[in-house]
């Protein structure tokens, strides 16, 4: 007989606070867009709420599905998959957030290097993220490769923070807390990659690392 598998309370509250993040995400992106009016800024901060509501989803849901219906033969595959594109979203999520700040600040100049590197440093990171040796769909992964894709990806955050700092509070729009935000994230999310296998708890950083996400929309939400 089937054993019924019956969610703890911690199984419980990751669940709901999962969907209520993609619902945020949903929903900014609809606000975005519709109250855009054609301004290149929101219809940007629109598709950068869809980007990572939609990249998201993909690793969220089979956590919020194995938390309420136990594992299945499945769920080994579809979490691995959901690392993959996430890993994939999350980058491109810091390319748009670079043109997101370009069309904020289009009379601030910066070395024509600094938004190549951006892209350089993204490219690189996906191309890493797509090789098969990251070992995606067991859940041991790969130590080495989850080593190099991510110090790329500190690379391509810390870019994105020196232009966040380097605008500051322009237009008075305080804008150098988007720095602050992309900053507590790498904070919280670093830890978890290189430490969650062994150390269970370490992975409550997912939490906070969310919240910092969902500040970083609540601050084009604040502009609308």
């Amino acid at each position: 007989m089937k054993t019924v598998h019956k969610a703890s309370p911690a199984e419980l509250g990751e669940s709901v606070f999962d969907i209520g993040y993609l619902l945020f995400d949903l929903i900014a992106a609809i606000v975005f867009f519709a109250g855009a009016d054609g301004r290149v800024t929101f219809l940007l901060y629109g598709a950068l709420a869809l980007l990572l509501g939609g990249g998201d989803a993909f690793h969220l849901v089979p956590r919020v599905r194995r938390a309420l219906m136990g594992e299945t033969d499945r769920t080994e595959h579809d979490l691995g998959l959901g690392l993959a594109v996430s890993s994939v979203t999350m980058t491109l999520f810091y390319v748009l957030l670079y043109y997101i700040w370009r069309s904020i600040f289009p009379e601030i100049r910066v070395p024509a290097a600094l938004p190549a590197l951006i892209w350089v440093s993204a490219l690189a990171r996906i191309a890493v993220c797509l090789l098969p040796g990251n070992n995606w769909f067991h859940k041991e992964g790969s130590r080495r490769f989850s080593l190099v894709r991510n110090g790329i990806f500190v690379v391509t955050g810390i870019e994105v923070i020196a232009l966040f700092l380097y605008s500051g509070n322009a237009h008075g729009l305080r804008l150098y807390r988007m720095a602050a935000a992309i900053g507590i994230s790498f904070a919280c999310y670093l830890p978890v990659t290189l430490f969650s296998h062994t150390h269970l708890k370490i992975g409550m950083l997912m939490i906070p690392k969310t919240c910092a996400y969902i500040w970083m929309l609540a601050m084009g939400l604040g502009m609308l």
